[in-house]
């Protein structure tokens, strides 16, 4: 398949623009497209057929539902069977934006886009892109991120290119995406609304309009089964073997770790913040990603970066681990699934393993 590019232009309007990607979309084809968090594959949300393509495109498995994607609040109202107050509320607090809401579904939406689930993930994003091409395209579009499942999700459309060209019908370029992580999905058909993903909106900001949130358990331990399908799959993973280094003194651990691995003779990516990197001696066989300043350059970066060790043949990645409070509950989600919770805590000068395997270059060093 022919996979058509679409190059955006900041300074003409975008209807014209993207009338060639919404047509293509009416058609039933799959079209990628930048959102504020991560470039999403869409297809029309109220066409199985066209939805049973983004599966067979990313090789998604069919119990992970999508999410719908809306261009105003109110078409929402046509795709549930009803609003809870709290769904209101938080629609009211946070639209547009990255959140997700699971609501019950109405019965015009394909069993295909609910994995036979009798509730439907519903978002109203702010990048003006995405609301203009679901305008044009008539009906709300489902819209997962846009890389090969299991795979680091696309903050650009070059990403995208790389994992779908010629699979899909076209791509959208609108340049980088602002926010990095995905978007943060609530269940609201409870007592109290549920992270089952955190994401762009924290917790904390939750809480503030609500007075209470609840966490999905699997989020706190990898023991606990999630109870949002799509969150008991590997994702975002790279394809060298990572390792996360959190605790206290993190910054040092991924310092110890990558001079120990390089000794090793290994090609060694890191991950770090500002202030770990400035400490990292540079030489060939480190690929350093300054992972930015704070929490939200590191949301920012953090797909990108982990592509990049794609790119350089990594044999190994150490990541810098961050607290969990705000947006460093999002990332840190993505960042444990990419290491695939091989998780070691370093404090006071020594490794301890937290869960998952143990690199042989730090054998004998960590203590169980």
């Amino acid at each position: 398949m022919e996979t058509r590019y679409w190059k955006l232009k900041k300074d003409e309007p975008l209807d014209p623009q993207l009338e060639s990607a919404a047509k293509l979309l009416r058609q039933g084809e799959v079209v990628a497209f930048p959102t504020e968090t991560v470039y999403g594959l869409g297809a029309d949300g109220l066409n199985g057929e066209a939805c049973r393509k983004i599966f067979a495109a990313k090789g998604r498995p069919a119990d992970n539902p999508l999410i719908l994607h809306i261009s105003e609040m109110d078409q929402i109202r046509p795709l549930t069977s009803g609003l809870s107050p709290m769904a209101e509320k938080l629609m009211a607090a946070f639209w547009p934006g990255p959140m997700t809401l699971i609501v019950p579904k109405s019965e015009i939406i394909p069993e295909v886009v609910t994995a036979g689930q009798e509730t439907v993930a519903v978002r109203f994003p702010s990048d003006p892109v995405a609301r203009a091409l679901i305008r044009l395209n008539g009906r709300p579009l489902a819209a997962p991120s846009a890389n090969k499942s299991g795979k680091p999700s696309p903050t650009n459309a070059q990403d995208v290119l790389q994992d779908m060209e010629g699979i899909i019908g076209g791509v959208v370029d609108g340049g980088a995406c602002d926010i990095g992580v995905e978007s943060t999905i609530i269940d609201t058909t409870g007592k109290e609304p549920v992270i089952l993903r955190p994401g762009g909106i924290t917790e904390e900001m939750i809480q503030e309009v609500m007075g209470a949130v609840e966490l999905d358990p699997g989020l706190v331990s990898p023991d606990q089964k999630p109870k949002a399908p799509g969150m008991k799959y590997r994702h975002y993973a790279p394809k060298a073997p990572m390792f996360l280094v959190e605790g206290p003194e993190a910054g040092l651990g991924v310092i110890r770790a990558a001079v120990m691995a390089e000794a090793w003779g290994l090609k060694v990516g890191v991950l770090a913040l500002d202030e770990t990197v400035q400490h990292l001696p540079h030489t060939a066989r480190l690929v350093i990603c300054d992972a930015g300043k704070d929490m939200a350059a590191l949301a920012e970066n953090l797909y990108t970066e982990l592509r990049e060790f794609d790119r350089q043949q990594v044999d190994v990645i150490l990541g810098e681990g961050v607290p969990t409070q705000g947006l460093g509950l999002a990332i840190m989600n993505r960042m444990r699934k990419s290491a695939g919770h091989n998780i070691l805590v370093y404090d006071r000068g020594l490794f301890r393993k937290q869960s998952g395997q143990v690199p042989e270059f730090l054998q004998g060093m960590v203590v169980e």
